[in-house]
């Protein structure tokens, strides 16, 4: 089977991701009486349960520099899969993601592993 192509968060990523970031950073919304998302020019007023969600690049745009290391970006080539890590230095250990069809699971679920750490600005 190939890889899944995926370009934004899908629902539930959405409802995780707008917990814990600032929902300025979405790029997108899931309108409340549609199951696929639209770009977010502005958020429709007369919406108020339309949930933020983020385009492949509105998450690599977030992602934090820690302790001066940038978010690392692999497709495995033994798995044909992504991750998303940051190499480890002197005060911070390696921190890695699982292997996915797309890197928007994979940048999601990095997000959620900082949060998780308190490694989130």
């Amino acid at each position: 089977m190939p890889n899944q192509m995926k370009s934004y968060t899908d629902l539930e990523q959405s409802k995780k991701l707008a917990e814990v970031l600032p929902l300025e950073s979405a790029d997108m919304i899931y309108p409340s009486d549609f199951d696929f998302p639209f770009v977010w020019i502005e958020k429709p007023k007369k919406d108020k349960n339309a949930i933020p969600c983020w385009s492949l690049a509105a998450l690599l745009d977030i992602l934090p520099t820690l302790d001066d290391r940038n978010a690392n970006f692999c497709k495995d080539v033994r798995y044909d899969k992504w991750h998303v890590y940051y190499h480890s230095t002197a005060t911070l250990s390696i921190i890695d993601t699982e292997r996915y069809d797309n890197l928007v699971d994979a940048a999601v679920e990095l997000i959620m592993k900082l949060h998780e750490l308190k490694l989130w600005q």
